[in-house]
């Protein structure tokens, strides 16, 4: 049985898969649990710097959640409690760098899974919707909470109060992605991001990352103290001693994260 998520490693870089594309990727209980797996196997990893998360096939990142599936299986696990995966959208921090690989539709929680990457890029054919109101429920894996903290509130009320389909370029314009290729270089255009990131102190760059998503919500004063802390305790690296050592000897820095 072929797996529902795939990853493949690249040197530095981990690419994660969702392989349903003949459900347009769209998440089942299998899926999720998938997710946290490979995410936890991720971070264990010391080898690997960068995550891309893409779609298998042309048509969707990920539809959202697959309803044939998850209200049958609710009904079976009724008279018992399922624990429920922590995922990128909600319970895991992914302490890494996780880069969105938009390539076709993302809706509902596939949009709330692009949201919870820290880059995104999209393919041009690409798009995004919020449809959980049309269905008189709300999208509970972070859409409402990212989602105005990437393109603003008026922007995200406006998307998520009229059920409004985001194409690649107004995604592009209001900043819910970082770029927008053609679908044919998507993937290359992910990887190029990914090892611009891979050639920096990678305990530096995860600090940078700590301190951008959980600062975000701090008052600034305890924002800035997160930062000093995090940012002092980097002089005590293998790391910046090597990035010192490398621009003396002007030659590219050799990081081990240490």
């Amino acid at each position: 049985m072929e797996s529902v998520l795939t990853t493949e490693k690249r040197g530095r870089i981990a690419i994660f898969t969702l392989n349903r594309p003949e459900k347009y990727n769209a998440l089942n209980p299998a899926l999720i649990q998938a997710l946290e797996d490979a995410m936890l196997n991720f971070m264990e990893d010391a080898d690997l710097y960068v995550g891309i998360l893409t779609g298998a096939g042309s048509k969707a990142f990920c539809s959202g959640a697959d309803v044939t599936e998850w209200l049958p299986f609710v009904k079976a696990t009724a008279d018992r409690p399922w624990r429920i995966p922590r995922t990128p959208m909600r319970g895991l921090y992914v302490t890494k760098p996780l880069i969105a690989a938009v390539n076709g539709l993302a809706y509902g929680g596939g949009g709330e899974l692009a949201l919870a990457c820290d880059l995104r890029i999209a393919a041009e054919h690409a798009s995004f919707r919020w449809p959980e109101p049309s269905l008189g429920l709300l999208p509970r894996f972070g859409g409402t909470q990212r989602l105005p903290r990437i393109v603003g509130y008026g922007r995200a009320m406006q998307i998520l109060l009229t059920n409004e389909k985001v194409d690649a370029q107004t995604a592009l314009q209001i900043g819910l992605v970082n770029q927008v290729v053609p679908a044919e270089q998507l993937l290359d255009a992910a990887l190029q991001t990914a090892e611009k990131i891979c050639q920096l102190a990678p305990l530096a760059v995860r600090s940078i990352k700590q301190c951008l998503s959980q600062g975000y919500d701090m008052p600034l004063r305890d924002g800035l103290a997160l930062e000093n802390t995090l940012g002092m305790a980097l002089y005590q690296t293998e790391d910046y001693l090597e990035g010192g050592r490398a621009f003396q000897e002007k030659r590219p820095p050799q990081f081990q994260g240490k």
